[in-house]
């Protein structure tokens, strides 16, 4: 797991650091720190990391600040606050915080933390495409929808566009778990992403707009309610 930790005063990251390293060894932890934002950017260019914990309170640039440029980055990053005031929380709903924990944060609230981004980043589905030579990687998360191009899949993503060798019944069940599902003869659609169920068309994230076969409307419907239903508790 890739974490990163940016905070103003040497002594709170030297806490939180060895404290993630106590609880989740050095196996497979890439753990990074930062006293200046700007640098810890930088480096996410790079390579986006699973977690970050963020001070709100720094001179360069504040952890609010810092978090709205890291989700133009990634979406999918964890973030987590530390700050010791409760006033901030409204201003994180914007980044879709994942928590808010006091300095100095204790054992508990951390070890609640990492363990849920870890049972979080194991149920994700990566899929895993070779194409021209090349591998590549996309989060089912991050999956729009999929559509059939004669022998290739055009791959819709909240990242971008992937053009693949590949049939569409190629991803149809490895990918049904994880909420995505045909609604037409040539389109997979994820149920995430879905906004709006029309007479013969879905409304997707990023305004997409998808058919749906008349025979699909209703299993269409049913699954998004399912999904919404599960995704609420």
């Amino acid at each position: 797991m890739r974490i990163a930790v940016c905070d103003d005063e040497e002594k709170y990251i030297r806490d939180i650091a060895s404290r993630i390293v106590k609880q989740l060894g050095d196996g497979d932890l890439t753990l990074h720190t930062f006293t200046d934002g700007h640098e810890l950017l930088d480096t996410a260019d790079v390579k986006p990391y699973d977690l970050v914990f963020l001070d709100i309170e720094m001179p360069a640039m504040d952890g609010i600040t810092l978090a709205k440029e890291l989700r133009k980055k990634n979406s999918s990053t964890y973030i987590v606050f530390l700050t010791g005031h409760v006033e901030y929380a409204i201003e994180g709903y914007e980044v879709n915080a994942l928590r808010y924990l006091t300095k100095p944060v204790q054992e508990d609230k951390l070890t609640d933390v990492l363990s849920y981004v870890l049972k979080e980043k194991q149920a994700r589905k990566m899929l895993v495409i070779k194409t021209d030579g090349e591998e590549i990687r996309i989060d089912a998360a991050d999956i729009i929808y999929m559509e059939a191009q004669n022998k290739y899949v055009m791959i819709y993503t909240t990242k971008g566009e992937y053009l693949v060798r590949y049939n569409l019944a190629d991803f149809e069940d490895e990918l049904k778990e994880y909420g995505i599902l045909r609604v037409h003869r040539s389109y997979l659609v994820s149920l995430s992403k879905v906004k709006k169920i029309g007479t013969a068309d879905c409304t997707l994230a990023k305004n997409y707009n998808v058919p749906v076969s008349r025979s699909n409307i209703r299993p269409l419907k049913d699954a998004l309610l399912t999904y919404l239903e599960k995704e609420s508790f």
